[in-house]
């Protein structure tokens, strides 16, 4: 029995996770914390877990949690876990982030884009990026792993078997994601707010987006010339879900059919990827509530461009469905176990 406990259970990634690893016949859930919700009953703040999960919220206490844990799970947001996390790590602990601390090998790519100072630079090269389709075997051998953002989950798994074949330019990569709300993660944020975001439909941090430079850095593992992104991600009034679309163009003339198969041959075996028939396209209400995600593939032959698609659940295979993958995996189980 793994004994797993979850900081930040209060957002939206540590409802899902709750929801997970309830049914998950080798858990055993620990501690669950809140820094402003601490003392209240899990059901407070999430009644959809009323009658399932009896635990009360707690402050964050590292010294208790690393005496009653096998793996924690860290729901902060960016720079706010980094000690404890530092912490645990050196207790032993196994730790699965699912923030973007540990998704660089640079801190001053961290410091770039999150504007913090990241104040356990040595971990960055100990951490595993938690892919499983692309580095399953470092995640079983990892002691901290770097839970991949959910535009990146989507970006990376449309673009990496092109780049490895080496079918696309890839200075001329483009992705066009929509995400729903949830994806936002729970706070107060006027675009947020139902009237805003009802009946509406906006990008945001275009070409400034914190997945870009994620998608980059992994993506360049499987390139001989460093991926060119532009990325822009929108906000559509739903609270789940995710497309992205990825845009590039063909060094070489090759049939949809002899694309489609690069992706078959590259997630063959895999338990949560699916690729598509050809004129069959990926729907987000297909993957809602699961760790899959849908591939489907399409081609502008006028402009040699391959389009690939992808939907995921963001709170799925974006977040906690792809964290208790990660679990599974470095705790020597099932790797579907608890995911289907």
């Amino acid at each position: 029995m793994i004994r797993v406990s979850i900081l930040g259970a209060t957002g939206y990634s540590g409802a899902e996770l709750l929801k997970i690893l309830f049914k998950h016949k080798d858990v055993q859930i620990q501690h669950l914390t809140s820094e402003s919700s601490a003392g209240k009953a899990v059901e407070s703040v999430h009644p959809q877990l009323r009658g399932l999960v009896s635990k009360r919220l707690e402050k964050l206490n590292v010294k208790r949690i690393a005496q009653d844990s096998d793996l924690v799970f860290s729901c902060y947001p960016a720079g706010a876990g980094i000690k404890s996390n530092d912490f645990f790590f050196r207790a032993g602990l196994k730790v699965i982030d699912l923030s973007a601390d540990f998704r660089f090998v640079s801190a001053d790519t961290y410091l770039a884009w999150y504007k913090v100072e990241h104040s356990a630079p040595g971990l960055l090269k100990k951490a595993v990026y938690g892919l499983p389709e692309l580095f399953r075997a470092q995640i079983k051998e990892a002691s901290i792993i770097a839970n991949p953002g959910c535009y990146a989950t989507a970006g990376i798994l449309s673009a990496a078997p092109l780049l490895k074949k080496s079918l696309i330019d890839p200075e001329t990569l483009i992705i066009d994601a929509k995400s729903g709300v949830s994806g936002a993660g729970k706070k107060l944020e006027p675009r947020l707010m139902f009237s805003e975001a009802n009946e509406n439909f906006t990008a945001y941090a275009v070409a400034s987006h914190r997945h870009q430079p994620e998608m980059e850095n992994i993506l360049n593992k499987f390139s001989r010339i460093t991926p060119q992104l532009t990325f822009s991600p929108h906000l559509v009034p739903m609270t789940r879900g995710l497309l992205s679309v990825l845009y590039a163009t063909l060094k070489k003339s090759v049939s949809l059919g002899e694309i489609r198969s690069v992706f078959v041959e590259a997630y063959l075996g895999e338990p949560f990827v699916r690729v598509l028939p050809l004129g069959e396209l990926p729907q987000t209400k297909n993957v809602a509530h699961s760790n899959y995600c849908d591939i489907g593939i399409a081609e502008d032959r006028r402009m040699n461009r391959v389009i690939v698609l992808a939907a995921i659940d963001n709170l799925g295979k974006g977040a906690a469905g792809q964290a208790v993958q990660n679990m599974n995996l470095c705790c020597g189980l099932p790797e579907t176990e608890g995911l289907r």
